[in-house]
């Protein structure tokens, strides 16, 4: 069943106007499956934007959730938890990076990305550093990561910003380098190997490793942001991973970590997680026995079920059935992604299409105005895949042939 009508509560919200709401109220998940409070039906194809990977209400995580709240839910970072411990572990052991710190959402982790900079450019001696930023960025919401972001219009409004950010064109190169050479102060380059919220858009051949190459030659950290890319999403436990021999010296995590329980987790190598001692950096609840057993857990699905070799697969097969059923459709820009993180960009806005998909019981959204973006669960099956595209096929066609 379809939903071709919804129905929310009337009664006035509470709440803070900071959202703009689809005029629906999830109540039930199931695998890959919403439902809403009148019973209708929707393929979620969005995750809950990258973080319902395994899907929703998954039996394993319930039970963990049930049997950690019945245990411990919290001491603070003043005593070992040996559940923290465990999931540092098994993030170093998927990443090949070699310490985390554990923190409560990806703005968080970004947080303590920008103070290991800050950390090593006072090491250095650097009294007023910058860290290179790409343009069409997101970092986040709190003040530092949303000033590290390259998009205005989330930034209206909030001045004065954090300084010491230097923003160059995403994915090009040459800029990048001439900012390394005309800034001595630059002391870190934090992006994403592929913009989310920019659009999908992946990071171009060779850029990534040619950063790694500047940051090199001029003492500056390479700080991936991988908290919409990582934990499987693109067919590689973390997008770096697809380069052969890239390491970054910090990463940031999040989203699909906890599959819906609120984690973060900073990464990094050993000398340059060794810039925050003792008393340099903290958080109350980041790293509880709670979200640290339920992180944990994810990791353990999907090794035991290669979940990013499945993500690879279907990536794969979602894009090529895309790009068949939209050869020659005008309006259609690009199909991009890796993976199951998918955008196709339309040559105009198409706000409405993500209202239209609902009614076909699809769960999608638009970034930059013009592109959908598709984030299903890493466990969707073969038929669902055909279903998302088949159902986003029929959508654009209608939407540009009319």
């Amino acid at each position: 069943m379809t939903s071709t009508e919804t129905s929310v509560s009337v009664k006035p919200s509470r709440l803070f106007d900071t959202y703009v709401r689809m005029p629906v109220s999830m109540v039930r998940g199931d695998g890959p499956w919403l439902f809403d409070d009148q019973g209708h039906r929707y393929l979620d194809a969005l995750s809950g934007i990258a973080v319902c990977s395994l899907g929703h209400a998954h039996p394993r995580l319930a039970e963990v959730i049930a049997d950690q709240a019945a245990t411990l839910l919290h001491t603070a970072n003043i005593v070992h938890i040996p559940q923290q411990e465990a999931l540092a572990t098994a993030l170093c052991e998927i990443s090949g990076l070699d310490r985390a710190f554990i923190a409560n959402s990806g703005a968080e982790a970004i947080e303590c990305a920008l103070k290991l900079a800050r950390r090593h450019a006072h090491e250095r001696g650097i009294a007023r550093p910058a860290v290179l930023v790409a343009s069409d960025s997101f970092h986040g919401r709190t003040l530092a990561a949303l000033s590290a972001s390259g998009n205005a219009a989330i930034q209206a409004g909030f001045g004065p910003l954090v300084d010491g950010f230097v923003r160059v064109p995403f994915g090009d190169l040459p800029a990048a380098v001439s900012a390394f050479e005309s800034n001595p102060d630059i002391v870190a380059v934090l992006v994403e190997p592929i913009q989310g919220e920019g659009g999908v858009r992946p990071a171009p051949e060779g850029y990534l490793a040619g950063l790694r190459s500047a940051c090199d030659r001029h003492q500056a950290l390479l700080m991936l942001d991988e908290i919409q890319t990582g934990m499987a999403r693109t067919g590689h436990w973390f997008a770096f991973q697809h380069i052969p021999g890239l390491m970054p010296d910090v990463m940031t995590v999040a989203k699909a970590l906890g599959n819906g329980v609120p984690i973060g987790a900073c990464l990094a190598r050993e000398e340059v997680a060794r810039l925050l001692p003792a008393g340099s950096h903290g958080t109350t609840f980041g790293g509880n026995p709670l979200a640290c057993r339920v992180g944990l857990e994810v990791i353990n699905i999907m090794r035991e079920q290669d979940i990013p070799a499945r993500a690879a697969r279907l990536g794969h097969l979602l894009q090529g059935r895309l790009r068949s059923g939209l050869a020659d459709i005008p309006g259609v820009v690009d199909i991009r992604g890796q993976g199951l993180m998918v955008g196709i960009e339309l040559a105009e806005p198409v706000p409405e299409l993500k209202d239209r998909a609902m009614e076909r019981g699809l769960i999608i959204n638009i970034t930059r105005g013009n592109t959908i973006r598709l984030l299903p669960p890493l466990i969707i099956d073969d038929d669902q895949v055909a279903r998302i595209a088949d159902i986003v096929i029929d959508l654009v066609k209608t939407r540009f042939q009319a």
